[in-house]
């Protein structure tokens, strides 16, 4: 399988890349991002951009792709409604209606969050933006569209966040993690389990359109079943 890689220099991105490198049915990879990955393998080709709302002048690179695995964000904080939907909707519809009109049996994956609300009736602004993101997303003509919703994530193999304050957060919670993931298995995950998950939702797709914590890691443990069956 050939997959499309955004965000691959974000935390939950570059947990993904090392699955990606690691997982024997992908043959290729294209990241696109701003900055290089610093990452060199036979798999991983890169193409750097500067306009995520443009790519009539690359469009050409991106024909035969079975999968895109999105994994680009921005937080909510510090922007106003109008700001993070451009960030965010207007960012992310860019790149998912290019590729369904050049790869319209390609599968979509996309990382959203915990709360996101499809029905728009949220008082929090991200999850209304959210939610209508992902009602755009599911409405393109992919062969397969399927939502990710991670409550927390653990950052595990070397990852680690990009944001100074998120890397001390996780650095004070790391010590908990395995206590609190016996507590409420249900609402946590892994990077790695994440990047597994996404891998195996674009190859033969999920139970369920929208995934949650407990849906992303039984995905995660089907494709490492799979993989250690082969």
């Amino acid at each position: 399988m050939n997959v499309i890689l955004f965000g691959a220099t974000g935390m939950i991105g570059s947990g993904t890349l090392v699955e990606c490198l690691a997982d024997s049915r992908i043959e290729q990879i294209l990241v696109i991002g701003r900055r290089s990955t610093g990452v060199e393998h036979e798999k991983v080709r890169e193409l750097l951009i500067s306009d995520f709302y443009d790519y009539s002048t690359i469009e050409d690179q991106l024909v035969g792709y079975d999968a895109c695995l999105f994994c680009l964000g921005t937080t909510s904080v510090g922007k106003n409604e109008e700001e993070y939907r451009h960030q965010t909707n207007e960012l992310t519809l860019a790149a998912a209606t290019m590729l369904v009109r050049l790869n319209p049996e390609m599968t979509f994956c996309y990382v959203s969050a915990e709360g996101a609300d499809p029905t728009g009736k949220s008082r929090q602004m991200w999850a209304r933006v959210r939610g209508e993101l992902e009602n755009d997303l599911t409405a393109l003509p992919f062969r397969r569209v399927l939502i990710y919703r991670p409550f927390y994530i653990q950052p595990v193999t070397g990852v680690s966040s990009a944001t100074r304050v998120y890397r001390l957060f996780y650095k004070v919670l790391s010590p908990l993690y395995p206590l609190l993931r016996r507590i409420f298995p249900n609402y946590l995950t892994t990077t790695e389990m994440l990047g597994q998950a996404l891998i195996e939702g674009a190859l033969s797709g999920a139970p369920t359109q929208v995934l949650r914590s407990r849906e992303i890691n039984a995905l995660a443990e089907k494709s490492r079943l799979l993989i250690k069956e082969d």
